[in-house]
């Protein structure tokens, strides 16, 4: 049975039982900041699990992809090495929201597995596994389902504490959790290994392939457990795993879904042996790369994109270790796309985008390793010992990512050994920042809770009325009354106020009563159903039942509205002038600009950023009608509608289709004009990269881009003055100034240098013997650095063996130089010279031994700097 089919097999199942089929979500958590990835199929259900949100189904099956490569999942440097460790994988569950239990999990978990219409597994080769305190799950495997007793194996706290268990479930140190229950399959007595629970357990023979996991409690700060009110499912089965099972092989790797993609390794890279590890770790990485880009995640040298920046690095390296140095990582793409892209029309859709970032890293990653390799090279030279330093092999993969297997195969070829133990406490060291930088401790029940949902009017109008049902103090905690001066969070039954989101800010404004009570609403987010009006009380006393106007700062609202508008606008020109790639990765919209994240594989060069902008421009004097559907998300999804990042959308979704022919279209819950003729005039600001693969576009609308414009033309108003040019000839003049003055500097540098000639057959004349050393030392004024080094270099040829050193102060600065002929450069060092002498002048400096230079800011203090030149000469050991 081929993975697809299974995975096909397993949603088909469930959707029968009831089950609403829920599309994978994306690998970057959507408003998560406790996940660096998605990493379980719940990840995408957390709110709905703790009650911060609400879907029309309370069952729901999924196939969730997921990484585990960074943070406190992190299986990384196993992979490739074991039979079922990966980066990537397919996480297939099925979840119950408050509706069925332990009896109906189990059942629909051991029916998929033994019927013979599903999977068919002989229910002899299946042991199960719970919470030794879970009487009920016992006692469902035992006498509803009829798994002897012998095979059901209680598991208790052996995690060093209370409720610590492999059979114990929790979402974070607070919050939801309870008991599990997995199933194992065992692959029979061939293979090395024990049940769950026996000193052999780590072996291969039995399998984990499922955990139903029971979330029963609620775990507070404290530590104590209650019940939770509406007990829910989640469970997980990994695909490649079960695949493994079905299709009677022992290792993940021998699975349908990863031999056509060895195959294509092996290809690229030129290898025969097709058990070769390498080809393994690259198969597992290209899965996790290529979904990590197409959701969005470009590598960089911070956060996700560094995990995935390290992912790709060590495919690479595991190509060149196969003996493939030219790019092949790019080109396999293809293979992945012929797998998967059924399963997922988002890589083949993303193929091209990702062939091209990956071929830019693997550019990138070549320019590294020769980085690496002369820093490696540099510090051979200087080498006392037969062993490269453990340092030395730490900064040179953590700071040039020089993988330390390679230093060590350049050791053994110099016929040297590197220090493994101070390399490895140093790695130590790393990973514990990093699991203490990647350990997400939030307390669920810290967060705002309110019952009931605030409704939004705020699409309709922006003055109404609406009653508090909650305070909050500047502590967090919920009071019955805001007294005048005090700051809080206020909850209202309804508002017109915009809570932040979709990178849109939160509304201001006032709230007010006849009675003079006034809170100035400074900033409005979204938790769960509810909006929290963040307030200051400006007179009279605000408490909880009251009924209170509300009124939005219309004015701000609207600019801000424009340029909401203007953003989507700006991503539409943005796919169609630089292409379907091109997606968000992070917007910023106040009243004031829009700022928005795209990406893109280089800078967008003039001619383009004009033709974006007209286009843009073009849409708003159309002076189309903004249109605005509220459906369902496959309706929204057929009409090509696009999400925007980091946004979650419930089961109904507002579609925002603006422009003439729909230009662009996309799903949004922000706020928008009326027309797209509303937002005036579009401007862009600037442009720039902020990551690898991701630009930053500013613009500014309406008033804010004629000032921008206005600005602009004064700006060249001024110019046209001091250059006496007229506006249509100013680019002419500006370049002929140019030009004139390139001639004119080449001019001064070869009078400069004529006079340096001259200079020096003068300062021969002051040369000094020290200790039978030739020593040249003299102070100028007026000679700039490149002038000086060259000065210096001819005096050495002229010196034929010495020391020369020369200073000049120009412009407030202090430059020195010093040269050592080679003949001496064993006991009198440049580098050396210049460090010894640079602090004179308040400066410092440093270089090779027979050239180095130096600075500083002391020009009274040259005459003392040249002075101590020969009594430095004087004390050195000759």
């Amino acid at each position: 049975m081929k993975s697809a089919e299974i995975r096909q097999a397993f949603l088909k199942f469930f959707e029968s039982k009831g089950h609403t089929i829920v599309p994978s979500s994306s690998l970057v958590p959507a408003d998560d900041p406790t996940l660096l990835f998605t990493n379980a199929g719940m990840n995408q259900f957390k709110d709905v699990f703790l009650g911060e949100d609400q879907r029309d189904y309370s069952r729901a099956v999924s196939s969730q992809r997921c990484v585990r490569a960074g943070g406190k999942h992190n299986d990384l440097e196993n992979v490739g090495y074991t039979a079922r460790h990966h980066t990537f994988f397919e996480m297939l569950g099925n979840f119950s929201f408050g509706d069925y239990f332990k009896e109906h999990a189990i059942s629909y978990a051991w029916e998929f597995l033994t019927s013979s219409e599903w999977m068919n597994i002989p229910t002899e080769k299946l042991w199960v596994t719970v919470y030794a305190e879970d009487q009920e799950a016992f006692d469902i495997w035992s006498q509803k389902i009829g798994v002897p007793d012998d095979r059901i194996i209680r598991i208790g706290d052996n995690k060093g504490g209370r409720y610590q268990s492999d059979n114990f479930w929790a979402m974070g140190d607070t919050g939801p959790c309870g008991p599990c229950s997995e199933i194992f399959y065992d692959h029979g007595e061939g293979i090395w290994g024990g049940p769950p629970g026996s000193p052999e357990e780590d072996g291969d023979r039995y399998i984990e392939i499922w955990n139903n996991v029971f979330m029963q409690y609620n775990r507070s700060a404290d530590g104590s457990m209650e019940p939770l009110p509406a007990p829910s499912v989640d469970t997980g089965m990994g695909l490649e795993r079960i695949s493994a099972v079905m299709q009677s092989v022992h290792s993940n790797y021998e699975i349908d879904l990863f031999q056509n993609l060895l195959r294509a390794v092996a290809q690229e890279t030129k290898t025969e042996d097709l058990e070769n590890t390498s080809l393994r770790v690259i198969a597992d990485h290209l899965r996790s790369c290529a979904f990590l880009v197409v959701d969005g995640v470009a590598p960089s040298n911070e956060g996700r994109g560094y995990v995935l920046r390290r992912i790709m690095r060590r495919a690479i390296r595991h190509g060149h270790k196969l003996g493939q140095t030219q790019p092949f990582f790019h080109a396999l793409v293809k293979a992945l796309v012929d797998e998967m892209g059924q399963a997922y029309p988002e890589l083949l859709s993303a193929q091209e985008h990702v062939e091209r970032i990956f071929l830019l890293e693997e550019e990138q990653f070549a320019k590294t390793l020769d980085k690496g390799m002369a820093v490696l090279e540099s510090e051979l030279v200087g080498l006392k010992s037969s062993e490269i330093p453990g340092q030395l092999v730490f900064t040179l993969y953590d700071t040039y990512g020089f993988p330390v297997d390679l230093t060590a195969d350049i050791a053994r070829e110099r016929q040297l050994t590197i220090d493994e133990t101070g390399y490895e406490a140093l790695m130590e060291q790393q990973r514990k920042q990093s699991r203490a930088a990647g350990k997400f401790e939030v307390d669920y029940n810290a967060s705002v809770k309110v019952e009931g949902n605030t409704e939004f009017e705020g699409y309709s109008h922006l003055v109404s009325s609406g009653t508090v049902t909650a305070l909050l103090n500047h502590n967090g905690d919920q009071v019955g009354s805001l007294l005048e001066g005090q700051k809080g969070i206020v909850v209202l039954d309804k508002t017109p106020f915009y809570g932040e989101s979709g990178g849109q800010v939160g509304d201001t404004g006032y709230l007010s009563e006849e009675n003079g009570l006034r809170v100035e609403v400074r900033d409005c987010t979204k938790q769960g159903a509810n909006h929290l009006h963040h307030v200051q009380v400006v007179s009279g006393e605000l408490s909880v039942g009251s009924l209170v106007a509300t009124e939005v700062n219309a004015s701000v609202r609207a600019l801000t509205a424009k340029n909401h508008s203007a953003t989507h606008l700006l991503h539409a020109a943005l796919r169609k002038i630089l292409g379907e790639h091109v997606t968000q990765k992070g917007s910023l919209v106040d009243s004031e600009r829009l700022r928005f994240d795209f990406s893109h594989f280089e800078g967008v060069n003039p001619d383009q950023l004009e033709e974006i902008e007209a286009l843009v421009n073009a849409q708003i004097w159309a002076n189309e009608a903004v249109q605005v559907d509220v459906t369902d998300m496959e309706t929204a999804k057929s009409k090509g509608a696009m999400a925007l990042f980091g946004e979650k959308y419930g089961d109904e979704v507002r579609v925002l289709s603006m422009g003439k022919d729909r230009f662009s279209v996309e799903l949004c819950g922000g706020t928008h004009v009326e027309r797209t003729g509303d937002i005036g005039l579009f401007r862009i600001v600037s442009e720039s990269g902020i990551a690898a693969g991701v630009r930053r576009i500013e613009a500014v609308t309406e008033a804010k881009a004629m000032a921008h414009v206005r600005l602009s033309e004064q700006s060249l108003a001024q110019i046209c003055d001091v250059i006496k040019a007229k506006p249509d000839s100013v680019v002419e003049k500006v370049a002929q100034l140019r030009q004139d003055l390139k001639v004119l500097e080449k001019e001064l540098s070869q009078a400069k240098a004529k006079l340096a000639q001259a200079a020096s057959s003068d300062l021969l004349s002051s040369v000094k013997e020290v200790r039978g050393v030739k020593v040249l030392a003299a102070g100028l004024s007026g000679v700039d650095g490149k002038s000086l080094g060259e000065m210096a270099d001819k005096l050495k040829d002229k010196l034929g063996s010495g020391v020369v050193f020369l200073a000049s102060g120009e412009e407030g600065k202090v430059v020195l130089i010093a040269g050592v002929t080679k003949d001496l450069t064993q006991t009198l060092k440049a580098g050396d010279l210049i460090k010894h002498v640079a602090p004179t002048v308040g400066g410092k400096g440093g270089g090779r031994p027979d050239m180095a230079r130096g600075g500083g800011t002391d020009l009274s203090a040259i005459d003392a700097a040249v002075s101590q030149v020969y009594a430095w000469v004087e004390a050195q050991s000759i």
